[in-house]
């Protein structure tokens, strides 16, 4: 599968701040993208560079193959980016702002915006000041996806919308999914409303990727286990994402990578929201490949 996004070793210092480093991933074109970490991760720090709002310190990143800061103008018509604070012009009608998207976009579908600011229900001639803030989002997000852009990267869009307006944005992006192939990098710290609508999961810590691959799969290969005290040092385990112990028990969120796990052990699948709050609390763990670690005193799982 070709990759929408291609960072290798991508760096990003603003003063004596690393952002992003030796950031590393591979993102497939066709996915729905969960951009998953804490503030300060590097998750918008990321989506800016593959816009080429930003320049890398070191290293590259591509978007079908192309640099954004070298080839804008072959990446810049395949790309809708909607920033954190959905930047509009408040003072602008909803027919003015779809005709300024018409002549700032060579490949703008008018038909479809009009089409989908009708089943809306937004009355074309009140200024985008008066709507209200899911409004706001969904015109935001049209602005973006009337563009017909291949790629379409979301920057936490839904982050102070009341439950309702999450959904209905929700939806109405997974419509554009279905109907026009998008790939989706979508940023938001809301894993549950991920659960729902993504197929990768992309985990930023300390500007480095921690967590990358589909979520099917890395579900598959993670379980909750309740079993005996382990006699060691369990934590040093490179399976190991978290644990905790009591004098008698031993529980543990690991990666069992295919092995064979003892009938001492109770197992339990794990969701989306537990396996990323897993990791997002030990950053140190990774699911990534990486040397098998001896551990003294700790059988395999």
């Amino acid at each position: 599968m070709s990759a929408a996004i291609e960072a290798i070793a991508l760096s990003k210092c603003y003063s004596s701040v690393w952002a992003l480093r030796d950031c590393c991933v591979s993102i497939p074109a066709g996915s729905v993208v969960a951009l998953v970490g804490p503030n300060g991760a590097g998750k918008t720090t990321l989506l800016h560079l593959a816009m080429g709002l930003e320049e890398p310190t070191t290293g590259t990143i591509d978007v079908f193959g192309w640099s954004p800061e070298a080839q804008p103008s072959l990446v810049l018509p395949r790309v809708g980016f909607l920033a954190q604070d959905r930047p509009l012009y408040k003072r602008f009608k909803v027919r003015e702002i779809l005709e300024f998207g018409r002549r700032l976009n060579p490949r703008w579908d008018g038909a479809m915006a009009r089409a989908h600011i009708s089943r809306l229900g937004i009355p074309l001639d009140r200024p985008l000041g008066n709507l209200s803030g899911g409004q706001q989002a969904q015109v935001a997000l049209l602005m973006a996806i009337a563009k017909r852009p291949d790629l379409l990267l979301l920057d936490e869009p839904v982050a102070d919308l009341d439950p309702l307006a999450r959904l209905e944005f929700l939806q109405n992006l997974m419509q554009a999914v279905a109907e026009n192939g998008l790939t989706v990098v979508l940023s938001s710290h809301i894993v549950s409303e991920l659960e729902r609508t993504c197929d990768y999961l992309i985990i930023l810590s300390r500007g480095q990727v921690q967590v990358a691959g589909e979520i099917d799969t890395l579900l598959e290969c993670h379980r909750s286990l309740i079993g005996p005290r382990v006699d060691g040092d369990f934590s040093r385990d490179s399976k190991v994402v978290t644990f905790s112990e009591t004098d008698r028990q031993t529980t543990a969120l690991v990666r069992i990578d295919g092995l064979p796990i003892g009938p001492e052990w109770e197992v339990r699948e794990l969701r989306l929201e537990e396996l990323v709050l897993a990791y997002l609390g030990r950053p140190e763990a990774s699911a990534l490949p990486r040397p098998a670690l001896a551990v003294n005193g700790v059988e395999p799982l």
